[in-house]
C-alpha cells in the first residue's frame, strides 16, 4: 500500500497535500492579522474595559478596578443615554430605513428603460453626493439650511432650521448623501429582473402598481433585505455628519448615541462607560443583522 494509500486510511492528509493546503491559506495571513489586531482586538478590550472604571486620566487610568455590571446599570438610568438611544433609532428609522432605501428603490426604478444619457446624469449626480466626504457633505447641508442659508434668501422663512428641526436636518442630510448605495444596489437587482415576465403581466392586465408589488419587489427581496441590513449598520455608526451639521446640539435634541458615547469616553476621559455603550451598540447591529439574515433565510 502506498504512502498516500496509508496515510487516507489513517485519516490524515500526507505531507504533500499539507503543504500545498497552508501555502494557498498563506496570502490570507496578513488580512487575518489585521482583522484580529484592529477588529478583534479592540472589542476584546472594550468588553474588558466595560467591567471596570477605567478613565483617561486620573488614577483609574493606571490601575482600573474591576466594577462588574456597574457601568451598564449606570447607563440603563441615565436620561441621557435613553434620549440618545431613542433619537438613534429614529435617526436609522428615517434616514436608512424609510429614506435612502425607499429613495434609492424610486430612483432605481425610474431609471429603468430610460436612455444611456439620463442614467449616466442621474447616476452621476447622486453618487456625486455619496463619494463626498462626511465633512463636505455637512458643511454644504449648513451652508443651505443656516439662517442666512440658500433655503431662506430663496423662501423667505428666516428660519433657523438647524435649531428648530435639527433631526429633521440632519436625517435630509443622510439620506442626500447615502441613497446612492441603495440605488446601484437596486439598480443591479433590478438589471436582473426578466423584462419578458413583466411584459407578459402587462399584456394581462396588470397595472404599474401591480407589477411592482406582485413581480419585481419579490423577484429583488434577497437584495432588498441586504441592503437594509448595511444601511443599517452604516446608519446606526454615523458620527462625522451630525457632529460637523450640529454638534449633537441645540443642547441634547440631535445627539446620537455615538455622539454621547464620543462626550463620555473622550470628551469626559470616562473610557470605561464610553466601552460599555459601545458593547450595547454592538449587540444592537449584530441583533440587526440576525434579523436580517433571519428574514432571507424565511424567505427561502
Amino acid at each position: 500500500m502506498t504512502a498516500t494509500a496509508l496515510a487516507g486510511v489513517a485519516g490524515t492528509r500526507p505531507p504533500g497535500r499539507r503543504f500545498r493546503a497552508l501555502r494557498r491559506l498563506a496570502p490570507l495571513v496578513p488580512a487575518l492579522v489585521l482583522l484580529v489586531l484592529f477588529l478583534a482586538g479592540p472589542v476584546l478590550w472594550s468588553f474588558y474595559a466595560a467591567f471596570t472604571n477605567e478613565t483617561l486620566t486620573g488614577t483609574n487610568s493606571v490601575s482600573p478596578r474591576f466594577v462588574g455590571p456597574a457601568n451598564f446599570v449606570r447607563m440603563f438610568g441615565d436620561a441621557d443615554f435613553l434620549n440618545s438611544f431613542t433619537l438613534t433609532f429614529v435617526f436609522v428609522v428615517g434616514s436608512a430605513v424609510i429614506g435612502q432605501n425607499t429613495l434609492g428603490l424610486m430612483i432605481a426604478l425610474l431609471q429603468r428603460g430610460r436612455s444611456r444619457f439620463t442614467r449616466s446624469t442621474v447616476n452621476g449626480v447622486v453618487i456625486a453626493a455619496w463619494v463626498m466626504p462626511e465633512v463636505v457633505a455637512a458643511l454644504c447641508w449648513f451652508s443651505f439650511l443656516a439662517g442666512e442659508g440658500t433655503l431662506n434668501t430663496l423662501t423667505g422663512l428666516g428660519q433657523e432650521w438647524l435649531y428648530t428641526a435639527p433631526m429633521v436636518a440632519v436625517i435630509l442630510a443622510n439620506v442626500w448623501r447615502g441613497t446612492a448605495f441603495s440605488m446601484l444596489v437596486y439598480s443591479a437587482a433590478l438589471s436582473e429582473v426578466p423584462a419578458d415576465l413583466v411584459e407578459a403581466a402587462a399584456v394581462d392586465g396588470a397595472g404599474m402598481w401591480q407589477r411592482l408589488w406582485h413581480i419585481t419587489l419579490p423577484l429583488i427581496r434577497r437584495s432588498i433585505m441586504a441592503n437594509l441590513m448595511l444601511i443599517t449598520l452604516q446608519t446606526l455608526a454615523s458620527f462625522g455628519l451630525i457632529y460637523t451639521l450640529t454638534g449633537g446640539g441645540p443642547g441634547n435634541a440631535s445627539q446620537t448615541t455615538p455622539l454621547y458615547m464620543y462626550d463620555k469616553a473622550l470628551r469626559y476621559g470616562e473610557i470605561a462607560y464610553g466601552s460599555a455603550m459601545a458593547l450595547v451598540m454592538l449587540v444592537i447591529g449584530a441583533l440587526f443583522s440576525l434579523l436580517y439574515l433571519r428574514l432571507i433565510k424565511v424567505e427561502d
